[in-house]
C-alpha cells in the first residue's frame, strides 16, 4: 500500500471514513474494516488489452478473467454490511464473468444496460454503443430508493380523468410524467471535453449514472467502497450526495486527478443530468434544448 490521503469527514469525526488511497487493491483490501461498506462500486479492468496511466491490463482467457473477479471479490465480500448493494461493470465479452463469479458471493438482482452514445463504428461488425451493470445484493434485505431515481418523461399523448391529468403533471413548460426507471439506460452522457467533469482517464463513468446507482442503493451517511477508483468519480458523487467513501486507485496521476475533483466537489456540488433532485429524461429539462 503505497499511501492515503482523507478529506474532511462529513460528520467531523471518523478517520475511517472519507479516503482516497493510493495503492493495490489487492493489498488495500485486507487491510480495512469487516462489515463496514453499505455499497461497493466496482469498475474493475474489462478483459481487454488497455493502457490504464502506467497500468497496463492484458486480456486472457473468460475462464482466467473469472478467476480474477473472483481473486478480488472473496476480499471485498467480507467488507460488506448484510444489507449491502453491489454493483460491477462490464462490457459484453466480461459480462458472462461477471454474472458468475458475482453469484457466487452475492444475491443477483439485475442487469443494467447503458447506452454509451460514443464510440467508433465498425466496418464488419455491430458498433459498441453499450456497457452492463450488474446488480447483487448481500442479501435479500437491502436499500432501493425507488422516488430518488424515477425518472421525468414528457407526456406524448396525455390521459385525462374526468378532465384532469392522469398520472401526469401539468405545467407551461410541457406535459411530465416521473416513471419508474428501467435497467435500460439511454439518458446517460459519457463525459466529454466539453464537460466540467470530463477528465483524460481512458473509461471514466459518467457523474450521473454513478448519482443514480448511490441515490437508489444508499441513504445519506453510508459508506461506498470503490476498488478500481480511475479518477474518482464515484468518490466525487459520494461526496456531492452526502455520503462517505473509500476510494482506491493504482496510478498516481489519476489519483491525484481524484484529489483535484474531489476539492472541486466541496465546494460544487452540481451533477449533469440531475436537476433539484429530478433526473430528466434526455433533452426534456425545462430552459434547455
Amino acid at each position: 500500500m503505497k499511501g492515503f490521503r482523507r478529506f474532511p469527514d462529513l460528520d467531523g469525526r471518523d478517520d475511517q471514513k472519507d479516503l482516497l488511497m493510493h495503492g493495490d487493491a489487492f493489498e488495500v483490501l485486507t487491510t480495512l474494516p469487516a462489515a463496514s461498506f453499505d455499497l461497493l462500486f466496482a469498475d474493475p479492468p474489462y478483459n481487454l488489452t488497455k493502457t490504464f496511466g502506467s497500468e497496463r491490463f492484458r486480456e486472457t482467457s473468460g475462464e482466467e478473467y473469472e478467476a480474477w473477479l473472483d481473486s478480488w471479490l472473496g476480499l471485498g465480500a467480507p467488507l460488506l454490511k448484510p444489507t449491502a448493494s453491489i454493483y460491477i461493470c462490464g462490457d459484453w465479452r466480461s459480462s458472462a464473468a461477471i454474472q458468475r463469479a458475482g453469484s457466487r458471493y452475492f444475491k443477483l438482482r439485475n442487469r443494467i444496460t447503458w447506452e454509451r452514445e460514443k464510440g467508433r463504428g465498425a466496418k464488419a461488425n455491430w458498433k459498441n454503443a453499450a456497457e452492463d451493470i450488474w446488480f447483487f445484493t448481500a442479501s435479500d434485505e437491502y436499500t432501493f430508493n425507488l422516488d430518488a431515481v424515477k425518472q421525468r418523461r414528457r407526456v406524448l399523448a396525455p390521459y385525462r380523468e374526468k378532465g384532469e391529468p392522469k398520472d401526469w403533471t401539468e405545467s407551461t413548460d410541457g406535459n411530465f410524467r416521473d416513471t419508474h426507471p428501467s435497467n435500460i439506460w439511454t439518458d446517460i452522457t459519457v463525459p466529454f471535453w466539453s464537460m466540467p467533469e470530463n477528465t483524460d482517464h481512458p473509461t471514466q463513468k459518467p457523474e450521473k449514472l454513478l448519482a443514480k446507482i448511490i441515490l437508489a442503493s444508499t441513504n445519506e451517511g453510508d459508506h461506498i467502497l470503490d476498488p478500481f477508483a480511475g479518477s474518482g468519480t464515484t468518490a466525487v458523487v459520494a461526496r456531492k450526495l452526502g455520503r462517505h467513501f473509500t476510494a482506491i486507485e493504482s496510478d498516481e496521476e489519476f489519483c491525484l486527478l481524484a484529489a483535484k475533483r474531489l476539492e472541486i466537489a466541496a465546494a460544487d456540488t452540481s451533477i449533469q443530468g440531475l436537476t433539484d433532485g429530478v433526473f430528466w429524461e434526455r433533452n426534456s429539462t425545462p430552459g434547455k434544448s
